[in-house]
């Protein structure tokens, strides 16, 4: 389990449209926000990726990066980016199931083809939502065993205004005996 203050597990992994994504370098002031998502077969990703780069901006602003992530491939990964028109959220593809498991994902096999008519993998991912310091800490996190009932990003950008303004520290760091 991922544990909020500790180091959380190196992600290097090829995007899109900007190089290699490198967490341990990724060289923003705040931190950043990785969401993975399940792949191009989840409608309800992309309603939820349309969101996401909907607040990249706002983000950004804040001095947060953001990032997109799947074990999906290439291919896969270009059109998930273009059903949602992003233009300026970073999509990272090819994420190894052992990986997303040292994130503490959820890992589901296929059910065959999906109400959109999209092949689910054999094996694939379910959601997280991640904020991690520069110093590669974990500030947030959030993990689904279903596609449903995701953080919204317009509460998450109130909650990094709340944290940055009263320099709120990431919460649920105990791990003596209760």
């Amino acid at each position: 389990m991922l544990m909020p203050r500790q180091k959380t597990p190196d992600l290097q992994l090829p995007t899109l449209d900007h190089g290699d994504f490198d967490l341990t370098t990724d060289g923003s002031e705040r931190g950043t926000v990785i969401c993975f998502y399940r792949g191009l077969h989840c409608p309800i990703c992309a309603t939820y990726l349309t969101e996401f780069q909907k607040r990249v901006a706002d983000f950004a602003e804040r001095g947060v990066k953001t990032v997109a992530v799947s074990s999906d491939g290439e291919e896969r990964t270009r059109a998930m980016a273009d059903k949602i028109g992003a233009d300026t959220l970073r999509f990272a593809y090819d994420l190894p199931l052992a990986k997303a498991r040292e994130w503490g994902l959820y890992i589901s096999t296929s059910r065959g083809t999906t109400s959109i008519g999209i092949e689910e993998p054999a094996l694939f991912s379910e959601p997280g939502l991640f904020m991690v310091t520069p110093e590669q800490t974990l500030y947030y996190g959030s993990v689904q065993t279903m596609p449903f009932v995701r953080p919204h990003f317009s509460e998450l950008v109130g909650a990094l205004d709340f944290a940055i303004k009263a320099n709120y520290p990431a919460r649920g760091e105990y791990t003596g005996e209760v």
